[in-house]
């Protein structure tokens, strides 16, 4: 009897002594004092097929601690338009959850959306991510813009055919402004506007923190990084308007620099980035879900 007297007050105190010790346990590596918003690129948006665009990212983001949202903004249209709508996102996310600021990571076109905002609300934004993006404009729009210069009787008609689909997807369609928006010509013309972060050099860094935002960038030049992924024979086909300079299969390797430049040479082709299709890539790779998580974590420990 004494024995399980004893027995049953020294479990009690084991039981007490843990129920005030932390939650050593769980995983707050990503745990990020600002919610992370993820921002698709051009001709995409929040979901594909029903999976996040950023396949698995958001849930091994949020398995760490961190808040995440994904903004769905119109595929197909100008940064300005997109910007406007991600702003409006946002401020609906501030009044509805309470936030103040916002870590905001685009992908592809999605980077230079986020400039806009952090351009022209930077009271929004803590950091801003661009991963794969063309900032420099990329060689397959100005192929288009060759092929369709303006005042071709054709462009309009193409247009046309693109904003109809686009529409599908909901949001505002304008094809048109979109092709200007990913050419070199009309990046530049971006980055006069809004040229937080821009490198100094062609192939350089940029301004770490611009307005209180941290700027960074990633890229890669990957192409066809696996068989199996049917996207590599896009970005296969479309690389080779780079004529044998590094890309990722959409966009050139010194094109994805803005801000810090964490690194420029991943062995992932544009779909790689967001871990598409299905996390299908290299096997030699790094994983683009660790890269993010760690991302997030190098955000936490800036205390953002």
């Amino acid at each position: 009897m004494l024995k399980k007297t004893v027995l049953n007050l020294t479990v009690a105190a084991a039981l007490s002594i843990a129920a005030t010790l932390p939650a050593i346990a769980a995983d707050t590596y990503t745990q990020t004092k600002y919610p992370i918003v993820l921002i698709h690129g051009f001709a995409s948006s929040d979901q594909v097929l029903g999976f996040s665009t950023f396949y698995n990212i958001p849930d091994e983001l949020k398995a760490g601690g961190a808040t995440v949202y994904a903004a769905k903004l119109s595929g197909f249209n100008s940064d300005e338009v997109r910007g406007e709508e991600l702003i409006k996102y946002l401020d609906n996310l501030k009044a509805t959850q309470g936030h103040s600021k916002f870590n905001l990571i685009g992908n592809s076109q999605g980077g230079l959306t986020v400039r806009y905002v952090a351009a022209v609300r930077p009271d929004l934004v803590a950091s801003v991510t661009t991963g794969h993006t063309p900032h420099a404009g990329t060689a397959p729009a100005d192929l288009v813009s060759a092929v369709l210069p303006e005042g071709s009787p054709l462009r309009p008609i193409v247009a046309g055919v693109i904003n109809a689909f686009a529409s599908l997807m909901g949001g505002q369609a304008d094809a048109l402004a979109a092709l200007n928006q990913l050419s070199s010509k009309g990046a530049a013309e971006f980055s006069q506007r809004y040229p937080q972060g821009q490198p100094a050099s062609e192939c350089g860094a940029g301004a770490a923190v611009v307005d209180g935002v941290r700027y960074y960038s990633f890229g890669g030049i990957g192409v066809s990084t696996n068989p199996l992924d049917p996207t590599d024979l896009t970005a296969g086909a479309v690389s080779l308007s780079y004529l044998g300079s590094p890309n990722d299969g959409i966009v050139g390797q010194c094109s994805s620099h803005w801000g810090e430049v964490l690194r420029d040479d991943y062995n992932w082709n544009h779909f790689d980035s967001v871990n598409q299709v299905f996390g299908l890539r290299s096997v030699f790779s790094s994983s683009p879900v660790t890269v993010y998580r760690a991302h997030a974590n190098r955000l936490k420990n800036l205390g953002l």
